[in-house]
């Protein structure tokens, strides 16, 4: 069975997903890479960019169920809303 590339396997945490988006960024502004690899790592940014958002609905899902259904506005948006 042949291994994994590590930098094709799937993140094991969203701030891991996260640090990698943040590095193939910073080296494709820089234009550290050549086309290949450049082409390579839109193509990984966009795997991560999908965990990332996968795992902010897993998150948005729970955070509706431990609320009710019912999200509670920020402190920011109350003080705001009683300004008015």
């Amino acid at each position: 069975m042949p291994k994994k590339n590590p930098d094709t396997a799937a993140p094991l945490s969203f701030e891991d997903a996260m640090a990698e988006l943040t590095r193939l960024v910073a080296q494709m502004e820089a234009g550290e890479l050549p086309l290949e690899a450049s082409v390579a790592a839109y193509a990984r940014g966009s795997e991560l960019v999908r965990f990332c958002a996968a795992q902010l609905d897993k998150v948005d899902s729970q955070v509706k169920v431990l609320e009710g259904e019912m999200l509670k506005p920020f402190a920011a948006d109350m003080i705001s809303e009683s300004d008015a």
